[in-house]
């Protein structure tokens, strides 16, 4: 699902706030108000930054899991050594419980 965080290059989008424009000229009176929009802009960058710290953590947390999970399934796998001249009767069996099963073939008409 595509919203406006993943658009390329809505990130760097400058407010009205950030590139110093308003609708109404300066006057003296207008610091406070100034001063009230920059807070609110930091806090709201703050509370982003926090929770993009807490969303890397959780990512590489779940990283750390998968790579372990993938190493605990690739020490269990036992590796085979294959020879490249096997025939077709060999690879049509299977070893379950070290009883070896045929497949059956059939063809298919197209």
């Amino acid at each position: 699902m595509r919203d406006v965080n993943t658009l390329k290059g809505l990130h760097t989008l400058r407010t009205m706030v950030s590139a110093k424009k308003r609708s109404i000229p300066r006057v003296q009176s207008s610091a406070y108000l100034d001063l009230y929009m920059m807070n609110k802009e930091k806090e709201r960058l703050l509370k982003e930054s926090e929770r993009l710290g807490l969303r890397n953590t959780i990512i590489g947390k779940r990283l750390e899991k998968i790579d372990s999970e993938v190493n605990k399934l690739q020490e269990a796998v036992p590796t085979v050594k294959t020879s490249g001249n096997t025939s077709s009767s060999e690879r049509a069996y299977t070893q379950r419980n070290g009883i070896k099963k045929e497949w059956k073939k059939m063809t298919l008409n197209y």
